[in-house]
C-alpha cells in the first residue's frame, strides 16, 4: 500500500473529515535531505474536521501525528498539515 493511501486511511477513519487531500510531494524534494527514489517520504495534507474544533494549532497537530502513529510518521520525512475545523 502507498504511503499516501495509508495516511488517507487513517485521517479518514480518526476524523471522518469534510475535507481531505493527501498529495506526494516527494518528486519536487529531489536532491534535499531525506529524498528517496520513488516517492514516498514528502507529503502535504489537507484536513477539514469538526474533530479539531477547539483544539489549538499544536494539539491539532498533535492528533494528526497520534491518529498516524509513530510507525508511519517514522516513514515520512516531511509532512506539511493545513488543517481547520
Amino acid at each position: 500500500m502507498l504511503v499516501a493511501d495509508e495516511i488517507t486511511e487513517k485521517l479518514n477513519a480518526a476524523f471522518s473529515p469534510r475535507e481531505l487531500v493527501v498529495v506526494d510531494d516527494s518528486e519536487s524534494h529531489r536532491g534535499h535531505a531525506g529524498y528517496q527514489e520513488g516517492g514516498q517520504s514528502h507529503f502535504n495534507v489537507r484536513l477539514a474536521s469538526d474533530k479539531l474544533s477547539g483544539l489549538s494549532r499544536i494539539a491539532q497537530h498533535r492528533a494528526v501525528h497520534k491518529a498516524l502513529g509513530p510507525e508511519l510518521i517514522g516513514r515520512i520525512h516531511a509532512l506539511a498539515l493545513d488543517l481547520s475545523d
